[in-house]
């Protein structure tokens, strides 16, 4: 499969991507709503370059970095594409070519790649105090402030602290040593076990990847880990019974999440997490009353609410925060990606006052809260992130997202009718395509023929880069985009899907 993939991408264009087919229901319980066992995948991405990105004779193909999310066989044998530059919407390779980044990095640079007030901060605090750390009471100005704009920005439920991590894998990570030593406190030593969701992603390392529902991440790394729990994916088109409603789905989602609950015990289930909008696994936007019934159930056992806001958080959605559009009220929230806009690495955990409370006592009678980052609260990444959120607010980020946000989703959407289309879904600047052959969740193209890579290919070809993750591709561009560029993105969206069509037309014809 993997040799007809690489002949399907290589006939795409001079760029492309890897589909690895996997097992999606692998760790899942059987009760849970799974993506199909045929042809579902989830990605790694790569550049699939004929000829050398530079004027070395040797290019950089078989690099020395074990790369993130990639196939050996794409860093051996392929070019990679390497990125140089960055301007506005804009990223340049080392050839000079110029892509519309319409995934913002990795759903991260919200401001773009050449904000000088950024750089600026960055650069002042660096002349200043290039580091300290938080450790023993000891801290740094710019953490306490940013500690403090966080409390007073997230507004959808009162936080009472903010603790510092790098980055969103570190903070649900931390999620869950916060929850099990506020669990211990209170002597319930067996209320550990966390709730994600089928196609969830909540980041890579140990804990964070088990709490993922994405079985690529749990794939020979012997995880998800023992205390992992996976329930339903919210997502309505793909598992939607035949007439039923949002509505109905939603509840039926629900009760299928209390059913788990009973069975493992109320008395073991700690917290349930999830992303308000659904990333890596596809965009996937809660239906209709979800979030409501949902907070109904896990509140009737005493279940802590952990808002994933990485992706959703600082007005991706066209609300501040994911937890504001949907009505959520966490107990505890994730954030990083925009938080800095992605120009220095940090994260963060906001903690209701019910969870600092505990965990204030807790730590005086232990003598600390062992707990800690050498990099938390780094003073750079803090100064980065004020200014950051101070020209979010300058700038009104919020009305700049609502301007251009309904260009881009009725632009794409457009497209919705093309035969080789299921759903385009999304809100605010997020967005995902998922392809299928019919029109239908239950008709996956064969997996060997790449077809959301050879859509990739050809947006890389024509000068924009997308996410690509099975026969799912994503965009999530930056806030600051013009309507021009908006077009350009769905200008060449289109470009790319006619290509596609005629692909799949020629597969089709070769396979009779």
């Amino acid at each position: 499969m993997h040799r007809l993939l690489r002949l399907t991408l290589r006939n795409a264009s001079q760029a492309g991507y890897c589909v690895k087919e996997i097992s999606a229901g692998k760790n899942l319980p059987k009760n849970v709503i799974q993506p199909p066992l045929l042809a579902k995948s989830y990605s790694t991405e790569a550049s699939l370059q004929k000829d050398p990105p530079t004027t070395d004779d040797k290019g950089f193909k078989g690099h020395d970095m074990l790369a993130p999310f990639t196939a050996g066989w794409h860093t051996s044998d392929l070019h990679p594409l390497v990125i140089e530059k960055s301007e506005g919407s804009y990223v340049y390779d080392t050839n000079g070519k110029k892509y519309l980044d319409s995934l913002a990095g990795l759903w991260c640079t919200a401001l773009g790649g050449s904000e000088p007030r950024l750089v600026d901060a960055a650069t002042k605090q660096l002349n200043i105090l290039p580091f300290y750390h938080s450790f023993w009471n000891r801290t740094t100005k710019p953490s306490l402030d940013l500690a403090k704009e966080l409390l007073e920005m997230f507004t959808a439920t009162k936080m009472a602290k903010v603790f510092f991590t790098n980055s969103g894998s570190e903070a649900n990570d931390s999620q869950v040593k916060l929850v099990w030593y506020y669990n211990n406190a209170l002597g319930r030593p067996n209320k550990k076990k966390f709730i994600a969701r089928a196609k969830s992603y909540h980041g890579s390392t140990l804990i964070a990847a088990s709490l993922s529902g994405l079985p690529a991440l749990h794939q020979n790394f012997d995880l998800p880990a023992p205390f992992i729990l996976h329930t339903d994916c919210p997502h309505y088109w793909r598992y939607h019974l035949p007439g039923e409603t949002e509505e109905e789905f939603s509840t039926r989602l629900a009760n299928n999440l209390e059913n788990l609950i009973l069975k493992e015990g109320p008395e073991t289930i700690a917290a349930f997490i999830a992303e308000p909008v659904m990333g890596a696994g596809g965009v996937i936007p809660p239906p209709a009353t979800y979030f409501e019934k949902i907070q109904a159930v896990i509140k009737k056992y005493d279940i802590l609410l952990i808002a994933d806001e990485v992706i959703c958080a600082f007005g991706r959605l066209g609300t501040m925060f994911g937890c504001d559009k949907y009505g959520i009220k966490p107990d505890l929230v994730s954030l990083a990606k925009a938080l800095s806009s992605a120009y220095m690495p940090i994260g963060a955990v906001l903690i209701s006052p019910k969870v600092n409370d505990v965990i204030y006592s807790q730590s005086n009678k232990l003598g600390s809260f062992s707990h800690g980052f050498t990099y938390s609260g780094h003073p750079v990444s803090c100064a980065v992130a004020l200014e950051a959120l101070k020209i979010y607010k300058e700038r009104n980020i919020l009305d700049q997202v609502n301007k251009i946000a309904p260009r881009f989703q009725e632009g794409v959407k457009a497209f919705s009718k093309s035969p080789i289309i299921g759903e385009i879904r999304g809100t605010g600047l997020i967005l995902g395509t998922e392809f299928v052959d019919n029109k239908s969740p239950n008709d996956p193209f064969p997996s060997e023929w790449g077809v959301a890579a050879y859509f990739g290919a050809q947006c890389e070809k024509l000068g924009m880069l997308v996410r690509v993750a099975g026969d799912n591709i994503m965009m999530s561009p930056p806030f600051i985009m013009t309507l021009e560029e908006v077009d350009e993105l769905i200008e060449i969206y289109g470009k790319a899907l006619k290509s596609t069509e005629e692909r799949v037309l020629e597969l089709k014809s070769q396979k009779k």
